[in-house]
């Protein structure tokens, strides 16, 4: 059953069906075809996928995001860094990852990282005469940090799917996305050094306390969303909804740079893209309900550990195996389908479920960055105006980097549950 599914789910993706509508058709091809069950359980699957109090925090989070993006959050951010890097050989690509990392903890979104910073760093970079392929793709990768660095959409799915705690998840992160932070600001350091970039800046250096004070607040959002969670003021959930009203006191009555107008354009734009990956989770609840009637996951269960002797061999096949889906899924559908099949084979291989979310959600991660189907690199080469054939010779070098992180996350846990420990979590 499940290979006929899985080839119905790719032949109809094939055909540029979109992804949910193809994880969705699976489903009920699984259904209607060899579980011999009534059609009115596609409808019921799918409300019971949605029915969950963790998923209420995913379109807090993204108009959130939208609001501090199209509020003036992007420009203080960039000033800020700015004043700290100062006029050094690489300093706005290095400054390009440093807000990448900082908005990531603001927005929650990649893509909306791509889009917010890019607009304003990639033309930056093109100007001090950097190819114009190079600033997108590390663009498009230091937005990555958007889905690894807390809060993060695909740790609450992660974390629904797994049964993880979505609060752990978040202090887990850190450690990770500061790990490719520092790395891709080492690989751009030295290869400005080899390419001779340049050292001047085009305007003259920002001081440093009036782009603090300019940015203090866009800087506060994370502490409140983090500090609320563990101080037991609310639940995650409830901290998207104080992050929505904090980003609308800011972005309406603070900065005053976004109007009723803007913010009507905000909220349809980020009403679609909530139905967009709410569709996604409804409909991979439904073929997952299909695969685990048929016992299938526990087959895949018995199989690995049969197959792979240790986690470390286990470990190394998941991370391929990642690696290949997150080039053609999308990485919520990725998430919800896989990790209720795969997180508790990794719990019997004695493997922390956190330690392990954070292995899927930085490898899938990577399919944002990788063709064909790279919603950042897209996101990226719009905002550059180039195309992808110009991005690829300087993306390849940054994916190493990111795999070389993935490898380090892999295999040194207390990359991932270090912040837990020091915190007393654990």
């Amino acid at each position: 059953m499940l290979p006929v599914m899985i080839v119905v789910m790719i032949v109809l993706m094939g055909l540029s069906v979109p992804v949910a509508v193809a994880i969705g058709l699976a489903g009920v091809a699984g259904t209607v075809g060899f579980s011999n069950l009534p059609l009115i359980v596609v409808p019921q699957q799918a409300f019971i996928a949605l029915d969950k109090f963790p998923l209420a925090a995913i379109p807090f989070f993204i108009v959130a995001g939208n609001i501090m993006a199209a509020g003036g959050i992007s420009s203080r951010l960039v000033d800020l860094v700015e004043s700290i890097v100062g006029d050094v050989r690489g300093g706005l690509p290095l400054t390009c990852i440093l807000v990448c990392m900082i908005f990531a903890a603001v927005s929650g979104s990649s893509v909306a990282t791509t889009y917010a910073i890019g607009a304003i760093l990639i033309p930056a970079m093109v100007r001090q005469n950097y190819p114009t392929g190079f600033a997108a793709s590390l663009q498009a990768t230091s937005a990555e940090l958007g889905v690894i660095i807390p809060p993060s959409i695909p740790m609450i799915l992660y974390g629904v799917s797994a049964s993880a705690p979505v609060g752990d998840l978040f202090i887990a992160g850190l450690g990770p996305g500061l790990l490719i932070a520092v790395a891709l600001d080492i690989f751009v350091i030295v290869w400005s050094r080899l390419y001779h970039q340049p050292v001047q800046s085009e305007e003259p250096a920002k001081e440093f306390m009036p782009s603090l004070r300019r940015a203090s607040l866009a800087l506060a959002m994370p502490v409140i969303i983090l500090g609320g969670i563990y101080g037991g003021v609310f639940t995650p959930t409830e901290a998207a909804v104080v992050a929505v009203f904090y980003a609308l006191i800011v972005s309406l009555l603070v900065y005053r740079e976004m109007s009723l107008r803007d913010l009507a354009t905000v909220l349809r734009r980020s009403t679609l893209s909530s139905a967009i990956i709410m569709f996604i989770i409804s409909m991979a609840g439904l073929f997952s309900f299909v695969i685990t009637r048929a016992g299938i996951p526990a087959m895949i269960s018995e199989w690995i550990v049969t197959t792979f002797a240790t986690g470390l061999t286990f470990l190394l096949a998941v991370n391929m195996l990642l690696f290949l889906i997150g080039m053609f899924v999308e990485t919520s559908a990725s998430i919800v389908v896989i990790a209720p099949i795969l997180a508790p084979v990794a719990m019997r291989y004695g493997i922390d479920p956190v330690h392990f979310g954070m292995i899927m959600i930085v490898n899938l991660a990577m399919g944002m960055i990788t063709p064909p189907f790279g919603v950042n690199l897209f996101a990226a080469s719009d905002v550059g105006k180039v195309s992808l054939h110009r991005m690829v010779p300087y993306l390849v070098p940054l994916v190493c980097v990111v795999v070389l992180c993935l490898a380090l996350i892999t295999y040194v846990p207390m990359i991932s549950l270090g912040s837990l420990y020091l915190l007393g979590i654990r």
